[in-house]
């Protein structure tokens, strides 16, 4: 059975975006914390987050997707950035608390002039002074396209990560389609060979999510501008093919790609029919 879903605005609230995720066919789904361009949080309502919590396990969801505002940059030059990093990550991790077993994604960081091994330090420094032992969220690094100075466009380089974490059993990677491609990766053309390569560094058991994006931009742009499923440079075929390969079964796959809810709907439909069960 395919797992998938899309990214849902929270802005209503965390029930009805559940309900919004059947209306269109989902068995999972992504929501930001906060404001993704921002800091700013909503005051935790943990009456809305229990009715989330019933719905899931009522309708048969997967795990779901929490994702960190992308202003989180655990490896920048300036301390008071970094502390705003580790703020949030802390704060996010005890709300996701209220729906335990879930995952929570944020991308890596750019090391802005610093190199990536500076870059790897720090991320790795804030990951050990926010997680903890008996929490019930695994914590995704998200492969990057690698546009700028973005931290984890390698795979190598969120194994840096993982390797310098004290409490790495909470931690896990969230494979981004459009950002692998981008970064050089060869879905399209290698999928296997990807997939090997992925568990020869990082190992497969790592491997907790999927963001499932087509992509503008040829092979190895390093650019990071998603398309719908199709329209795009890696195309349908192989994107059907991220989500019919035997090493892929049963982790939820979620949408980014730029649509309405109508759009999504479609594209859920469209690989929901291409999917071989």
């Amino acid at each position: 059975m395919l797992h998938i879903g899309c990214h849902l605005s929270s802005s209503r609230g965390y029930a009805h975006m559940g309900k919004e995720a059947l209306s269109i066919g989902a068995d999972t789904f992504q929501f930001f914390t906060r404001n993704p361009r921002g800091g700013t949080a909503k005051a935790l309502n943990t009456e809305d987050l229990e009715a989330l919590r019933r719905l899931l396990e009522e309708h048969g969801f997967i795990r779901i997707i929490a994702h960190a505002p992308y202003t989180l940059n655990a490896c920048a030059a300036d301390e008071g950035l970094r502390e705003f990093a580790r703020r949030t990550m802390e704060d996010d991790l005890m709300r996701m608390e209220y729906l335990p077993g879930n995952y929570y994604n944020f991308h890596p960081g750019s090391h802005v002039k610093q190199g990536p091994e500076e870059g790897v330090r720090k991320i790795a420094e804030i990951l050990n002074q926010v997680l903890q032992p008996g929490q019930h969220t695994t914590v995704l690094l998200e492969t990057m396209a690698g546009k700028g100075s973005e931290v984890g466009r390698r795979f190598e380089e969120l194994r840096a990560i993982l390797d310098r974490v004290e409490q790495s059993d909470h931690l896990g990677v969230c494979l981004d389609t459009c950002h692998v491609w981008d970064a050089g990766y060869d879905i399209a053309g290698d999928l296997d060979g990807v997939l090997a390569e992925f568990d020869r560094v990082l190992g497969l058991e790592r491997l907790k999510a999927i963001h499932l994006n087509d992509s503008m931009n040829p092979l190895g742009a390093h650019k990071d501008r998603h398309a719908k499923i199709g329209e795009g440079c890696i195309g349908t075929a192989a994107l059907s093919a991220v989500t019919n390969h035997p090493l892929l079964q049963g982790l939820p796959f979620c949408l980014e790609t730029p649509n309405d809810l109508s759009g999504y709907a479609a594209e859920i439909a469209l690989l929901r029919d291409l999917h071989r069960d």
